[in-house]
């Protein structure tokens, strides 16, 4: 069965297809693998206050273009000593962010980032990363789940993995900065495979005939 995964990023795809390699029966495929060209209107799906409602508007947009299981998400950083920030805006943080893109503009958040912390203390520099995935497509309804991963934001980028703010997130329990987990590791403490693996059930009832 293929499920299309509503993403651009080959990253993010990647590390979707690693979370969920244990479900041996789906095919999970990227918008291009279906025909699916990049769309400028793309740009205006996530403009909600909300994970939810972002990952959400994402699924349906891509399922209705499709006619696909679709798997959508949305995640992002939360600051404590910013109030949130930057949430729901993470890939556009830095203030040229919206005329960047790929490791260009990931540069730019985390330099914004550091700028807007200044000299606070590694123990008040806590954060959590937040992913919220959606299932959603023809017939099928739609699930929604959420994960999280908390730690502190480093002073410096450490690490040469991953990707967008990994460098700066730092695992306390793991002692290591997400850009220095390996992928496995990322995968099983990570937000995004928190999220993905509570996807798993819904995903097996939609190969086994139903919606979850």
């Amino acid at each position: 069965m293929k499920v299309l995964v509503a993403t651009r990023s080959l990253h993010k795809l990647r590390e979707i297809r690693g979370i969920l390699r244990p479900l041996e029966a789906i095919d999970l495929v990227g918008p291009a693998s279906v025909g699916l060209a990049p769309d400028p209107a793309e740009e205006e799906i996530e403009v909600h206050d909300t994970f939810e409602a972002n990952a959400g508007a994402k699924a349906r947009w891509f399922a209705e273009r499709s006619g696909l299981p679709t798997l959508a998400d949305d995640s992002g950083l939360e600051v404590d000593l910013l109030g949130g920030e930057p949430g729901v805006r993470s890939k556009r943080f830095a203030p040229d962010g919206d005329t960047l893109s790929g490791e260009d503009r990931d540069r730019a958040n985390n330099e914004h980032l550091l700028e807007r912390l200044g000299e606070a203390p590694l123990s008040e520099r806590t954060a959590r990363f937040v992913c919220v995935a959606v299932l959603t497509g023809p017939g099928i309804g739609t699930r929604v789940e959420r994960g999280e991963a908390a730690g502190l934001i480093l002073g410096r980028p450490r690490g040469w993995g991953g990707f967008g703010y990994d460098p700066l997130f730092h695992d306390s329990e793991a002692g290591r900065s997400f850009a220095e987990l390996s992928e496995a590791e990322k995968a099983e403490r990570g937000h995004r495979g928190k999220a993905f693996r509570a996807m798993i059930p819904h995903l097996e009832a939609l190969v086994a005939g139903g919606a979850g």
